[in-house]
């Protein structure tokens, strides 16, 4: 297979480029002019994005890009640890602060993390927050484990009635943590996070899927090629109307033989 390449599998538009950073910088592009067309017809668009290592390319492809209005949109992201210290750089809002949020001037920036709420408390400020701001666009990776946000095979559902839960997280989603350098040893990793779920994900107008690394090799391939049901949970973006996921040809590598 000669790259760039793209096909389809069902509904899911699927990229792979030559490199990690040509793979984030179309992924920036695109999102940009989904944003400047919506842009076009809404006053203000509200995004959600993930926070990983597997989003830097995208991210600062984003950050470079012109003629974006960023005070017409409002900021979410999409999950966060539970028990981490406000400041702990592995803290998914300080992620996104640090490479997006202190860098463009968005109308506002909803954090998941709130200091001395209850997890209870955090999701119903969060839900409330949600439902008010329809989300239209979704920036977003897959887990080793197949996972969207934080919605591992064992709890995602996509089905689910709430917009945002706790959740028990896989050791393999864990261990992950480990293997992207953000975490040292597994048991650093917290063991429970506040996850937006897969149909508050879902229904976002449109989702930008990012992926690269060999380490998520299986999971792509089994995000194309698997039953779409909730053992991969990445396999819904198959039903999604706008879907398109970004490749390198380390993560598609199992698609590329």
């Amino acid at each position: 297979m000669n790259l760039p390449t793209e096909f389809e599998k069902d509904n899911l538009k699927v990229k792979v480029f030559n490199t990690r950073k040509e793979m984030g910088d179309n992924a920036g592009k695109d999102i940009a002019y989904c944003i400047r067309k919506l842009q076009e017809t809404k006053d203000e668009i509200n995004m959600i994005f993930a926070a990983a290592p597997s989003q830097n390319e995208t991210l600062a492809a984003l950050v470079a890009e012109q003629g974006i209005c960023w005070e017409r949109i409002n900021a979410f992201h999409m999950d966060e640890y539970i028990g981490l210290s406000k400041d702990a750089p592995q803290g998914f809002g300080n992620f996104l602060k640090e490479r997006l949020f202190d860098k463009l001037p968005f109308k506002a920036v909803y954090y998941v993390y709130g200091e001395k709420e209850s997890a209870e408390e955090t999701c119903k400020r969060y839900t409330e927050l949600i439902k008010a701001h329809p989300i239209d666009i979704v920036c977003l990776g897959i887990g080793e484990n197949g996972h969207i946000a934080f919605n591992d095979p064992w709890v995602a559902d996509f089905n689910d009635k709430e917009v945002i839960k706790k959740v028990e997280l896989d050791p393999v989603c864990r261990n992950q943590q480990v293997n992207d350098g953000c975490f040292a040893t597994l048991d650093e990793v917290p063991k429970y996070a506040l996850t937006l779920t897969v149909p508050t994900l879902f229904n976002a107008d449109y989702l930008f899927c990012t992926v690269p690394a060999r380490t998520k090799a299986e999971a792509v391939y089994n995000t194309v090629n698997s039953p779409i049901n909730e053992e991969v949970p990445a396999t819904i973006m198959r039903k999604h109307g706008a879907a398109v996921m970004y490749c390198d040809p380390d993560s598609a590598a199992k698609l590329l033989k």
